[in-house]
């Protein structure tokens, strides 16, 4: 366990109990079940909860075995003392803020789902993704994510050229 794992745990968590203790200061809207405070609070418990799993190390092998490779000449060695596979790091670095601004132009022309599932599945490529993952993801994300907020939340979308029919 790293003393950074355990400091960003501690940040998640204390941003975590800040939202939930926010979202329950906000009064609830008479006749409704699902008020505004309801999605800070959710958000909050949330991030509550993943701080602490990385703080305490939830779900991860502190002992990873070593990984013994083939090389180019047939020899066996162990992963590190290869040379690194060349990376196209600052080809990433570029994703995120090209997606926002393709999500800020487009998503009242295409809506909300099209343009979400663009975005998922040019994140999940960027981040070495598979298509076989890629595309399931971006079909099933954007409609569950657009369910939980139109529905449940009842937060106005962008229908755009494709509008749903619930």
């Amino acid at each position: 366990m790293h003393l950074s794992d355990r400091v960003t745990g501690g940040f998640f968590a204390a941003l975590g109990a800040a939202a939930a203790y926010g979202g329950s200061l906000l009064p609830p809207v008479p006749g409704q079940q699902v008020g505004p405070n309801v999605f800070p609070m959710v958000i909050g418990f949330g991030l509550i909860a993943c701080g602490l799993a990385i703080a305490f190390g939830v779900g991860r092998s502190f002992e990873e075995p070593e990984e013994i490779v083939t090389s180019e000449d047939g020899s066996h060695a162990p992963a590190d003392a290869l040379p690194p596979p060349v990376r196209h790091g600052a080809l990433k670095t570029l994703v995120p803020p090209l997606l926002l601004l393709f999500y800020a132009f487009s998503v009242d022309m295409l809506g909300f789902i099209p343009t979400a599932a663009i975005m998922v599945l040019a994140t999940s490529l960027a981040l070495g993704g598979t298509w076989r993952t890629a595309v399931p993801l971006a079909l099933v994300a954007p409609p569950a994510v657009h369910l939980i907020f139109a529905k449940l939340l009842r937060v106005p979308l962008p229908a755009g050229l494709l509008p749903m029919p619930w």
